[in-house]
């Protein structure tokens, strides 16, 4: 990690903030615990502990691995169903594949995103292609969850494979951090992410030692999650540490620091920045299934049930086991 990289010397630059920008200052910082989600991977649960009003537009996160599987250990998941919302893989290290029932599907590696929006329901499928769980290898990603609003909750699926070389890339005033956007605008730079609800979702590599001062609209809510490495964030410095996720309050900024020492396996602070307009209406979650209202929850599962959310196609994508 990353699996993006550039030189920073001959990137776009953000511009420096002026004396009278607002730095955001931290509200809570989170350790997010440890699980395992489907078939059997490791994930960091990102927003446990976090009230739903702080991460809106949000609604789930994991960080997937990072893990060195060995031959016929890496695991996926299997057929299942999403309505109300997007979900949205960022593949850091390893290979995912990815089929749903509306045709969409393809390969995700080292940097590349699907962005899916279930709307009003779709099957689908994520798990690692043949080739890696017969050798092994890394694997380590993000699985984010964006809620979608109540008038678009309905609205036909739509897949996206948004591929690693086409994110946007800006470096810091002094080249000393490399921020990746894949969806929404940083100063003027934005990611290749097509999103209903606005939103930012960006990666940042900070050297040791160096400070990135990042933009922020004003409107958006704020959260900066640590991938790996030690630093602070804040306008207050605080520290943060790999697992952890800050939320920041008002303001027109984010900042972040690297500590000038990292560990040998570890070097440089990595975190995504997140980031997007409330929606601000009620949300009732249940497994897959994202909606306004007990009922609609309830009609959901009657849909899956009775195949209303799509059919598994079939040349299906099935999870590969080593015999």
């Amino acid at each position: 990690m990353p699996a993006i990289t550039a030189d920073t010397l001959t990137l776009p630059r953000l511009g420096e903030p002026g004396l009278e920008t607002v730095d955001r200052p931290v509200t809570s910082i989170t350790t997010g615990p440890r699980g395992y989600e489907g078939e059997g991977f490791p994930v960091v649960r990102a927003f446990a502990g976090v009230s739903s009003a702080a991460l809106d537009p949000f609604i789930h996160m994991d960080q997937m691995g990072e893990v060195e599987y060995q031959p016929g250990e890496p695991k996926g998941t299997s057929w299942h169903p999403h309505r109300g919302f997007e979900t949205v893989t960022y593949m850091l290290d390893g290979r995912f594949a990815h089929q749903d029932s509306a045709g969409g599907g393809g390969l995700i590696e080292n940097g590349d995103t699907q962005w899916m929006t279930a709307g009003a329901g779709i099957l689908h499928i994520e798990t690692p292609p043949a080739e890696l769980v017969e050798s092994g290898g890394l694997f380590h990603g993000i699985q984010l969850w964006v809620n979608l609003p109540a008038a678009d909750k309905f609205l036909a699926p739509r897949y996206q494979n948004l591929q690693g070389q086409g994110l946007g890339l800006v470096s810091s005033p002094d080249g000393g951090a490399l921020i990746r956007v894949i969806a929404g605008d940083i100063d003027g730079h934005a990611g290749p992410g097509a999103t209903h609800t606005p939103i930012t979702f960006a990666h940042a590599t900070v050297e040791p030692g160096a400070s990135v001062t990042v933009p922020w609209r004003r409107d958006f809510n704020a959260l900066v999650y640590v991938l790996s490495g030690r630093g602070t964030v804040g306008a207050e410095g605080r520290p943060i540490h790999q697992g952890q996720l800050a939320v920041l309050g008002a303001g027109e900024a984010i900042t972040v620091a690297a500590d000038a020492s990292q560990d040998s396996n570890r070097p440089a602070l990595e975190v995504l920045l997140l980031g997007g307009q409330p929606i601000r209406e009620p949300v009732v979650a249940y497994g897959p299934f994202v909606m306004n209202t007990r009922q609609q929850l309830v009609e959901a599962i009657e849909d899956y049930q009775a195949g209303r959310l799509g059919q598994i196609p079939p040349d299906a994508l099935m999870p590969h086991v080593v015999r």
